[in-house]
């Protein structure tokens, strides 16, 4: 589909990502070129390179078998002059200080592309959620939420499930906190089970709104969806909701992976037929062995030939290495951070359109912003009004982005940045700098 050729100039200038780039690097050579497009006081830039504050904390935990293990936890703030801070906590080894600041940044941008009164934070312990119980799963997700209990608050930051998290995590947190203010506080996170105060459709928020600037995108590229084939990476809750939304909308499904490789058949795939990973881990696998399809590994589906990839799992996964094997069209970053800022400008060479992650995965973050009203109001909304919403959302700043890629004729990723940075920048020199 996508043209492999590239100019010698690009070839011998482009930026390398041999040694893999943090995401606080790429958040900041984002910040940098966009901020070069925009007259932006170098004051406002320079205060948003760095976080506000990161809150490091050490966690001990009592094991089952009475043994006790030390954790160390993170939550960074990156800037609130739009409102509270907002963001994911994550279980994982690899979290780092820098990881968490660099995807607090990308929240910012995330808000301000979406519009939301939030500003960007992150969090999370280092540490693998395959190796607790969930009895010690609790105790240190209860501990944790004691020590940071002071920098979090429905109006101070507001944290939302990430990789090893889910509902039942902030369940424990919301208690926990609840506990020690001596009142139910439903608000001081988003994402828990709607039956103590979480928004119906919040799981499916960011797969939905993939699928919606998919549709949007192939519909202004004029791909009619009903002819467009696509490949999802990442059979997660995001992949998996993009997958069967876009399939249910008449769109060709015809690869999706999970951790142990994906499967390919070029007429399409019964994708509502698959559990998602969260659902039943590695059902891909479980599909390919009952089924007549080709599997292949996660790399081979980045390069298939397709209209629209759209890569759902991790981070870094278009990188130099395969920039000039990709064959998609369009590019719909369902993940954070797939591309790196090398591939990146390998695929704008190309002219491979790249749908940036801060408005394709934003349905998360918006819909736990109506999560956040609702438990304000303390009233639920109902599941239709809540996609309805998400829909309107996703449009209006879709919209915007549109406008700037046609005024300035940039990509969809420097018009991201172009609309977030316009809105903070105009926010904090409204509000000016404490003396």
């Amino acid at each position: 589909m996508a043209s492999n050729e590239r100019s010698s100039v690009a070839a011998t200038e482009e930026p390398s990502d041999s040694e893999p780039e943090t995401a606080l690097e790429t958040a900041r050579r984002q910040l940098a070129r966009a901020a070069s497009s925009l007259e932006i006081d170098d004051a406002v830039r320079e205060r948003l390179e760095h976080p506000t504050a990161v809150h490091e904390v050490t966690i001990p935990l009592e094991r089952d078998d009475g043994s006790v293990d030390v954790f160390t936890g993170y939550r960074a703030h990156h800037d609130s002059v739009r409102g509270p801070h907002k963001g994911g906590l994550r279980y994982h080894p690899g979290v780092t200080r820098d990881e968490c600041v660099g995807l607090a940044m990308w929240m910012t941008w995330k808000c301000a592309v979406m519009d939301l009164p939030f500003g960007g934070a992150k969090g999370g312990i280092v540490v693998d959620p395959k190796s607790l119980s969930r009895d010690e799963k609790e105790r240190l997700t209860r501990r944790f939420t004691q020590e940071v209990r002071a920098v979090i608050g429905p109006t101070k930051d507001i944290p939302a499930p990430d990789m090893g998290t889910d509902p039942a995590t902030m369940g424990w947190i919301m208690d926990a906190y609840s506990m020690q203010e001596g009142e139910t506080v439903p608000g001081v996170v988003t994402g828990k089970p709607p039956i103590v105060g979480g928004s119906k459709g919040r799981e499916e928020a960011p797969g939905r709104s993939v699928a919606i600037v998919t549709r949007e995108t192939c519909k202004y590229y004029d791909y009619p969806l009903e002819e467009t084939t696509v490949a999802v990476q990442g059979f997660g809750s995001v992949g998996a909701s993009a997958a069967r939304l876009l399939d249910a909308w008449g769109g060709t499904v015809v690869a999706v992976s999970d951790v142990n490789g994906g499967i390919y058949d070029p007429d399409g795939i019964d994708v509502a037929a698959i559990p998602s990973h969260d659902e039943e881990p590695e059902a891909v696998t479980s599909y390919a062995e009952k089924t007549d399809v080709t599997r292949l590994s996660n790399e081979e589906l980045l390069t298939l030939d397709v209209d629209v990839l759209a890569p759902s799992a991790v981070g870094n996964v278009l990188t130099t290495d395969n920039a000039d094997d990709i064959q998609a069209d369009i590019v719909v970053e369902g993940a954070n951070g797939p591309t790196t800022f090398a591939a990146d400008a390998i695929l704008e060479e190309r002219g491979i359109h790249v749908i940036p992650d801060i408005l394709a995965n934003a349905g998360g973050v918006t819909v736990s912003y109506f999560e956040w009203l609702q438990d304000i109001n303390r009233r639920a909304w109902p599941l239709e009004r809540v996609n309805t919403e998400l829909e309107e959302e996703m449009i209006a700043a879709w919209d915007a982005l549109r406008e700037e890629v046609e005024a300035r004729d940039v990509t969809w990723r420097n018009a991201a940045y172009v609309v977030a940075l316009s809105r903070i920048a105009e926010a904090h020199e409204v509000r000016g700098l404490w003396p």
